[in-house]
Protein backbone atom coordinates (compact mmCIF):
# COMPACT_ATOMS: atom_id res chain seq x y z
CA UNK A 1 0.00 0.00 0.00
CA UNK A 2 1.70 3.24 -0.54
CA UNK A 3 1.83 6.21 1.71
CA UNK A 4 -1.02 8.65 2.18
CA UNK A 5 -0.87 11.85 0.55
CA UNK A 6 -2.27 14.59 2.99
CA UNK A 7 -2.55 17.90 2.20
CA UNK A 8 -2.51 21.26 3.86
CA UNK A 9 -4.53 23.90 2.56
CA UNK A 10 -3.52 27.56 4.13
CA UNK A 11 -6.57 30.11 4.22
CA UNK A 12 -4.12 32.84 4.61
CA UNK A 13 -2.66 35.13 2.04
CA UNK A 14 -0.51 37.06 4.73
CA UNK A 15 2.99 37.03 3.15
CA UNK A 16 4.06 36.32 7.01
CA UNK A 17 1.02 34.04 7.93
CA UNK A 18 0.98 32.08 11.51
CA UNK A 19 -1.49 30.07 9.86
CA UNK A 20 1.28 28.96 7.47
CA UNK A 21 3.31 27.98 10.65
CA UNK A 22 0.84 26.05 11.87
CA UNK A 23 -0.46 24.17 9.16
CA UNK A 24 3.31 23.52 7.89
CA UNK A 25 3.39 22.00 11.79
CA UNK A 26 0.74 20.12 11.21
CA UNK A 27 1.76 18.60 7.65
CA UNK A 28 5.22 17.83 9.85
CA UNK A 29 3.20 15.38 12.25
CA UNK A 30 1.15 13.66 9.22
CA UNK A 31 5.08 13.01 7.72
CA UNK A 32 6.15 11.74 11.20
CA UNK A 33 3.04 9.57 10.73
CA UNK A 34 4.03 8.32 7.45
CA UNK A 35 2.20 10.54 4.95
CA UNK A 36 3.40 12.15 1.87
CA UNK A 37 2.42 15.82 2.54
CA UNK A 38 2.03 19.18 0.32
CA UNK A 39 1.13 22.66 1.35
CA UNK A 40 -1.51 24.16 -0.66
CA UNK A 41 -1.25 28.10 -0.41
CA UNK A 42 -4.02 30.15 -1.61
CA UNK A 43 -1.70 32.51 -2.64
CA UNK A 44 -0.51 30.69 -5.26
CA UNK A 45 -4.20 29.65 -6.49
CA UNK A 46 -6.10 32.16 -8.73
CA UNK A 47 -9.62 32.05 -7.22
CA UNK A 48 -11.67 34.87 -8.00
CA UNK A 49 -14.99 34.71 -5.96
CA UNK A 50 -17.03 31.75 -7.32
CA UNK A 51 -19.33 32.56 -9.61
CA UNK A 52 -21.36 29.23 -10.52
CA UNK A 53 -22.89 30.44 -13.94
CA UNK A 54 -18.85 30.19 -15.05
CA UNK A 55 -16.89 27.10 -15.75
CA UNK A 56 -13.46 26.54 -14.73
CA UNK A 57 -12.76 30.02 -13.48
CA UNK A 58 -9.56 30.70 -12.20
CA UNK A 59 -7.11 28.29 -11.14
CA UNK A 60 -10.23 26.43 -9.48
CA UNK A 61 -9.82 23.17 -11.72
CA UNK A 62 -6.09 22.59 -10.40
CA UNK A 63 -7.17 23.53 -6.95
CA UNK A 64 -9.84 20.76 -6.80
CA UNK A 65 -7.08 18.17 -8.13
CA UNK A 66 -5.45 18.77 -5.43
CA UNK A 67 -7.94 17.98 -3.09
CA UNK A 68 -9.20 15.29 -4.76
CA UNK A 69 -5.48 13.21 -4.64
CA UNK A 70 -5.35 13.45 -1.30
CA UNK A 71 -6.36 10.86 1.09
CA UNK A 72 -6.66 13.56 3.93
CA UNK A 73 -7.24 17.24 4.23
CA UNK A 74 -5.91 19.70 6.86
CA UNK A 75 -7.71 23.22 6.96
CA UNK A 76 -6.17 26.09 8.56
CA UNK A 77 -7.81 29.46 9.01
CA UNK A 78 -6.74 32.81 10.57
CA UNK A 79 -9.98 33.77 12.60
CA UNK A 80 -11.25 36.98 10.92
CA UNK A 81 -14.54 38.57 13.03
CA UNK A 82 -15.48 35.25 14.22
CA UNK A 83 -15.42 33.22 11.36
CA UNK A 84 -12.84 31.94 9.04
CA UNK A 85 -11.35 33.24 6.41
CA UNK A 86 -13.61 34.29 3.60
CA UNK A 87 -10.70 33.37 0.88
CA UNK A 88 -10.80 29.71 2.40
CA UNK A 89 -14.86 29.61 2.25
CA UNK A 90 -14.25 30.49 -1.34
CA UNK A 91 -11.71 28.27 -2.05
CA UNK A 92 -14.06 25.66 -0.62
CA UNK A 93 -17.11 26.86 -2.94
CA UNK A 94 -14.57 25.73 -5.87
CA UNK A 95 -14.97 22.47 -4.25
CA UNK A 96 -17.88 19.57 -4.10
CA UNK A 97 -18.97 16.75 -3.05
CA UNK A 98 -16.41 14.68 -5.69
CA UNK A 99 -13.94 16.61 -3.63
CA UNK A 100 -14.37 15.98 0.01
CA UNK A 101 -17.27 13.48 0.27
CA UNK A 102 -15.67 10.63 2.76
CA UNK A 103 -12.44 12.45 2.74
CA UNK A 104 -10.57 13.12 6.36
CA UNK A 105 -10.53 16.64 7.44
CA UNK A 106 -8.71 17.75 10.34
CA UNK A 107 -9.23 21.47 11.44
CA UNK A 108 -6.54 24.28 12.64
CA UNK A 109 -7.57 28.02 13.90
CA UNK A 110 -5.22 31.00 14.59
CA UNK A 111 -6.29 34.02 16.42
CA UNK A 112 -4.26 37.06 17.53
CA UNK A 113 -6.45 36.78 20.78
CA UNK A 114 -8.46 34.31 22.29
CA UNK A 115 -9.78 30.59 21.44
CA UNK A 116 -10.43 30.84 18.08
CA UNK A 117 -13.38 28.29 18.37
CA UNK A 118 -16.04 29.34 16.25
CA UNK A 119 -13.57 29.71 13.10
CA UNK A 120 -13.30 26.24 14.19
CA UNK A 121 -17.04 25.97 14.23
CA UNK A 122 -18.13 27.30 11.14
CA UNK A 123 -15.36 25.43 9.08
CA UNK A 124 -16.44 21.81 10.77
CA UNK A 125 -20.45 23.01 9.19
CA UNK A 126 -19.08 24.04 5.73
CA UNK A 127 -17.20 20.70 5.92
CA UNK A 128 -19.80 18.70 7.46
CA UNK A 129 -22.40 20.28 4.73
CA UNK A 130 -19.50 18.32 1.72
CA UNK A 131 -20.12 15.21 3.19
CA UNK A 132 -16.64 15.22 4.57
CA UNK A 133 -15.46 13.16 7.58
CA UNK A 134 -13.89 15.81 9.88
CA UNK A 135 -11.71 14.58 12.82
CA UNK A 136 -13.41 15.27 16.41
CA UNK A 137 -9.98 16.65 17.46
CA UNK A 138 -9.03 19.61 16.16
CA UNK A 139 -6.37 22.66 17.17
CA UNK A 140 -7.24 26.43 18.22
CA UNK A 141 -3.94 28.21 18.28
CA UNK A 142 -4.65 31.57 20.25
CA UNK A 143 -2.68 34.58 20.83
CA UNK A 144 -0.37 33.89 18.07
CA UNK A 145 1.33 36.73 18.21
CA UNK A 146 3.59 34.75 21.49
CA UNK A 147 3.48 31.54 20.97
CA UNK A 148 4.52 31.74 16.84
CA UNK A 149 8.16 33.62 16.71
CA UNK A 150 10.31 32.72 13.67
CA UNK A 151 8.64 30.82 11.82
CA UNK A 152 7.47 28.10 14.12
CA UNK A 153 5.29 27.44 17.57
CA UNK A 154 7.11 27.87 20.78
CA UNK A 155 5.19 26.77 23.33
CA UNK A 156 5.79 22.87 23.17
CA UNK A 157 2.73 21.63 24.25
CA UNK A 158 0.78 23.56 21.67
CA UNK A 159 3.48 22.24 18.57
CA UNK A 160 2.32 18.77 20.04
CA UNK A 161 -1.26 19.34 20.17
CA UNK A 162 -1.13 20.79 16.01
CA UNK A 163 1.49 17.83 15.54
CA UNK A 164 -1.13 15.15 17.30
CA UNK A 165 -3.85 16.90 14.35
CA UNK A 166 -1.34 15.59 11.17
CA UNK A 167 -1.03 12.17 12.70
CA UNK A 168 -4.50 12.03 13.43
CA UNK A 169 -5.51 12.64 9.91
CA UNK A 170 -2.99 9.62 8.77
CA UNK A 171 -4.73 7.43 11.56
CA UNK A 172 -7.88 8.01 10.27
CA UNK A 173 -8.00 8.76 6.74
CA UNK A 174 -9.62 5.43 5.47
CA UNK A 175 -13.11 5.76 7.77
CA UNK A 176 -15.58 3.44 6.11
CA UNK A 177 -18.70 5.00 5.99
CA UNK A 178 -21.59 2.92 7.65
CA UNK A 179 -23.51 0.44 5.86
CA UNK A 180 -27.12 2.26 4.62
CA UNK A 181 -30.16 1.58 7.13
CA UNK A 182 -33.43 2.17 7.12
CA UNK A 183 -33.06 5.49 8.46
CA UNK A 184 -30.32 6.54 6.17
CA UNK A 185 -32.72 5.95 3.35
CA UNK A 186 -35.47 8.33 5.08
CA UNK A 187 -33.48 10.73 6.27
CA UNK A 188 -31.83 12.52 2.78
CA UNK A 189 -29.43 15.01 2.97
CA UNK A 190 -29.11 15.03 7.29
Amino acid sequence: MDDPHVVGVVGSLRSRSRTRVVVRTALEGADTAGATTELLDLREYDLPPLNPDVDDQGDGAAFRSAIRDADAVILGTPMYHGSCSGVLKNALDHCGFEEFEGVTVGLVAVAGGSFPITALEHLRSVCRALDAWVLPYQAAVPRAGSTIDGGSITDRDLRERVETLGDRVVAYRSIEPEPSTFESDQNKGA
